[in-house]
C-alpha cells in the first residue's frame, strides 16, 4: 500500500511539469505581447522603448528553455509575478481570493452528497418506484437546465419576489443558498445517477445473494457492503467536479457576484492580466491532479478488490 502511495505521487511531478510547459508554450504562442498587455493595463502609450525595457524586465529576451526553467523555478516558490491591473503580487491576490471560491464549493459537494446520495441509493433498491421516476425527473432537469438560467431564477424568485435570500455578495449563511442550489443541482444529476447504475449493478453480485443466504439483515448487507462498494464510481466524479469547482465556478461567481477566484480569472482574461491568467491554468492542473489523488486513495479503503489488487502489482 505504501508502495503503491509513493508511485502515486512521484507520478504527480512529470504532470505537474507538463502542465506548466504546455501554459508557458500556450502563452507564447498567443498573439498578445505580455509587455504590450502590461502597458496597456497601466494605462500607458506602448512605445519601441517602452516595451523593449519591459520585455526585457519580464525577462522575454531570453531563450525560451531559459524562460521555461525560469518560469518552473518561480512556480515552485509560489512566485506568479504581480497582476498587470493591481500591481500586487499573484499569490496574495488567490489567497484572498480562494477562500471565498473554497467556501462555495464546498457547501456545494455538501448539499448535493446530502441528496444524491440517499436518493440515488433508495432509486436503486425500490426500483420502478415513485422516488425511482423522481430520482429520474431530478437528474434529467439537473443535467438539462443551464446554471446561469437557474441562477437567474432562484434571485428573481427566492431574492426578489419573495425576498428570502440576498441577490449577491458574501457574508453570512444565506448568501450561501442560492449560488450553492445552483451548482448542486447538476452535481446531484451525476451523481444519483451513478449511485443508482452502480447500486443496481452490485445487487446482481453473488456476494449479496451469499450473504442473504448467511441470513444476514437485509439493512447490514445495503449499507455495509452493497453501498460501501458502489459509491466509488460517485467518488471519482466527486474528485472531478471538486478540482472544477475549486478552480472558480466562473459562471456561479459572475451570477452571484461572489468575490471567488473564478470571477477574478474571468476579470483577468478581459484585462489581459497575464501573470493571472498563468497562475489560474498552473493551479487548475494542481488541484485536479491533487482531488483525483486524495479519492484514489479514499477508494483505497472503502473498496476491498482495489485494495487488494493494489496490493497485488506493487
Amino acid at each position: 500500500m505504501v508502495t503503491y502511495l509513493m508511485k502515486r505521487l512521484f507520478a504527480v511531478v512529470p504532470i505537474i511539469l507538463f502542465a506548466i510547459f504546455l501554459m508557458f508554450v500556450l502563452v507564447r504562442l498567443s498573439p498578445v505581447d505580455p509587455a504590450e498587455a502590461y502597458l496597456a493595463a497601466s494605462n500607458i502609450h506602448p512605445t519601441e522603448e517602452l516595451l523593449a525595457e519591459k520585455r526585457q524586465e519580464f525577462g522575454l529576451d531570453r531563450p525560451l528553455v531559459v524562460q521555461y526553467f525560469q518560469t518552473v523555478s518561480d512556480i515552485v516558490r509560489f512566485d506568479f509575478g504581480n497582476s498587470y491591473v493591481t500591481n500586487t503580487p499573484v499569490w496574495q491576490e488567490i489567497t484572498t481570493r480562494l477562500p471565498a471560491t473554497l467556501q462555495l464549493a464546498f457547501s456545494s459537494i455538501l448539499v448535493a452528497v446530502i441528496v444524491s446520495v440517499p436518493l440515488g441509493f433508495l432509486s436503486a433498491v425500490y426500483k420502478n418506484s415513485w422516488l425511482d421516476h423522481f430520482s429520474r425527473l431530478l437528474s434529467y432537469l439537473g443535467a438539462s437546465i443551464p446554471q446561469f438560467w437557474l441562477g437567474y431564477v432562484l434571485i428573481f424568485f427566492f431574492a426578489v419576489k419573495l425576498d428570502l435570500f440576498p441577490v449577491e455578495g458574501r457574508g453570512t449563511w444565506q448568501h450561501f443558498v442560492l449560488p450553492s442550489i445552483t451548482l448542486s443541482l447538476a452535481l446531484i444529476a451525476i451523481y444519483t445517477r451513478l449511485l443508482r447504475a452502480s447500486v443496481l449493478e452490485e445487487l446482481e453480485q453473488a456476494y449479496v445473494l451469499y450473504g442473504r443466504t448467511r441470513g444476514l439483515k437485509e439493512k447490514g448487507i445495503m449499507v455495509k457492503h452493497v453501498l460501501r462498494i458502489s459509491i466509488s464510481p460517485m467518488l471519482t466524479g466527486l474528485g472531478m467536479n471538486l478540482g472544477k469547482l475549486l478552480t472558480g465556478t466562473i459562471i456561479v461567481e459572475q451570477v452571484f457576484s461572489w468575490p471567488g477566484f473564478g470571477r477574478f480569472f474571468i476579470e483577468a482574461i478581459f484585462n489581459r492580466d497575464i501573470p493571472v491568467i498563468q497562475s489560474y491554468v498552473v493551479l487548475a492542473a494542481c488541484l485536479f491532479i491533487v482531488c483525483n489523488l486524495i479519492v484514489d486513495i479514499i477508494q483505497l479503503y472503502l473498496d476491498p478488490r482495489i485494495s487488494r489488487e493494489g496490493r497485488a502489482q506493487f
